[in-house]
């Protein structure tokens, strides 16, 4: 049993007829075609990620600054008031 209920003659027959019918010209440009558009996505995706990474990166770099000077600014206020 092969792919889909295709067995090995069948899908030999069926690939030969697609290369008599489109060429290997044609196919060999669709193969490239369809690598250059897999490899723009996985590019495409990998930007998508270092920029959500470097956005999660600022969020997190200006939460800890951020809290950092809020609790120094407490610190300071409860040693004012207390002498």
């Amino acid at each position: 049993m092969g792919l889909g209920g295709l067995h090995f003659w069948q899908m030999i027959i069926l690939a030969f007829i697609v290369v008599v019918v489109f060429g290997t010209k044609k196919l060999k440009t669709f193969g490239e075609d369809l690598g250059g558009a897999i490899h723009g996505f996985k590019k495409a995706m990998d930007e998508g990620k270092e920029k959500e990474i470097a956005k999660e990166q600022d969020k997190l770099s200006s939460v800890s600054t951020g809290h950092t000077v809020d609790v120094k600014a407490e610190k300071v206020e409860t040693d004012k008031s207390h002498p």
